[in-house]
């Protein structure tokens, strides 16, 4: 990988930002295009940690701040502040934008130095109820430990309400209640839709740095970590956010491997455990990714386990991947079990890793 200190490497990842980013967020397509050419907006990032120093963190520091102060005229490119958003092909964006990133430097550099992106994506929900149902209908009542949980809302996957869509135009499924969080997902293939929602008996949240979303500055920060173009995706956060405030989901702060075997021995009397994560063993390095595999055969060699993956094979070695697809970088979801010692593993599905749409196999 190049070397991120690099300036040359960091103005690279603006412009491959504003590139990648035109298809559904047009607003940071363009910023990335106009970080891209001003040195003293890129470099900022130089402030981050080298891990970190990606055009997410910088959008997300400053979506926070605007978050804060919603009336500044840089708002007004923002599409989930104002109903009537400017196009961001307005020649007074970039302007703009520099000025309040100037303003706002001294923040800025705190965030960056100090933050990660953290995405809570609810919509992965959508991915998780499917296999949630085979193994509801095998075992009964399950509990949910998440790992890298973020600010644990998909810990309350059985209070939203799903509707998967086949590509084929064929009937529609909807699973749940009405909710204040409805999420669609695209479907291809048969798809093992569950007639309801699973009986989740425990839940419990395993993450590095958790977010306290009843913690309206760090609920903030979660919220400034969608793209404001996604309107949809911001609209359903904040949603959950809302439903979590309710009955906040039990979260432990720590390494994810070192606190995997507690969490588990504190949700098993409650029913059959399942270990779900989405989108973080890609940050772990190779080791810690063995550790967490080696922990998980470990813990399933000694009591019954189900464990639902969705990540990026090439992101993740040393999971357990169809060697087919060792260098896919699209998401695909795994559903590991261990049953009196033996594993089982089945590759379900390529999604979406927002839960737009999922192609079962």
């Amino acid at each position: 990988m190049d070397d991120p200190s690099d300036e040359f490497e960091l103005k690279r990842r603006f412009d491959d930002s504003s590139v990648t980013s035109l298809p559904r967020a047009p607003l940071y397509a363009s910023l990335s295009a106009g970080v891209a050419a001003d040195p003293s907006l890129y470099r900022i990032l130089l402030d981050a940690p080298p891990s970190q120093r990606l055009p997410v963190l910088l959008f997300a520091s400053i979506h926070s701040l605007l978050l804060a102060e919603p009336t500044h005229p840089l708002a007004d490119w923002y599409p989930n502040l104002r109903s009537v958003p400017r196009l961001p092909q307005n020649d007074e964006l970039m302007p703009t934008f520099s000025a309040f990133v100037h303003d706002h430097l001294d923040e800025i550099k705190q965030l960056v130095s100090t933050r990660s992106t953290q995405t809570n994506e609810v919509g992965r929900s959508l991915l998780f109820l499917p296999p949630l149902g085979m193994i509801t209908q095998e075992v009964g009542a399950v509990t949910m430990v998440d790992v890298g949980t973020s600010g644990g809302l998909n810990l309350l996957l059985d209070k939203f309400t799903y509707l998967y869509e086949p590509e084929d135009g064929s009937l529609a499924s909807t699973v749940g209640a009405s909710s204040t969080v409805s999420l669609t997902t695209s479907t291809r293939g048969t798809v093992p839709i569950p007639a309801g929602l699973p009986t989740i008996a425990g839940r419990l949240g395993i993450d590095a740095n958790p977010i306290d979303v009843t913690n309206a500055e760090q609920a903030r920060w979660l919220e400034a970590c969608v793209w404001p173009d996604q309107l949809e995706r911001f609209r359903h956060l904040r949603s959950a956010i809302e439903l979590a405030r309710i009955d906040p989901p039990r979260i432990v702060k720590g390494d994810l491997v070192a606190e995997l075997s507690k969490a588990l021995e504190r949700v098993r009397p409650l029913g059959h455990p399942v270990v779900t994560n989405s989108w973080v063993l890609n940050y772990l390095h190779d080791s810690d990714r063995d550790a967490f595999m080696n922990e998980l055969e470990h813990i399933g060699a000694t009591g019954n386990l189900s464990w639902i993956a969705a990540e990026a094979p090439a992101l993740t070695a040393g999971l357990p991947w169809p060697c087919e697809i060792t260098e896919n970088e699209q998401t695909q979801l795994l559903l590991t079990t261990w049953r009196d010692g033996i594993r089982t593993v089945r590759h379900l599905a390529q999604c979406h890793p927002h839960g737009f749409w999922m192609h079962w196999r």
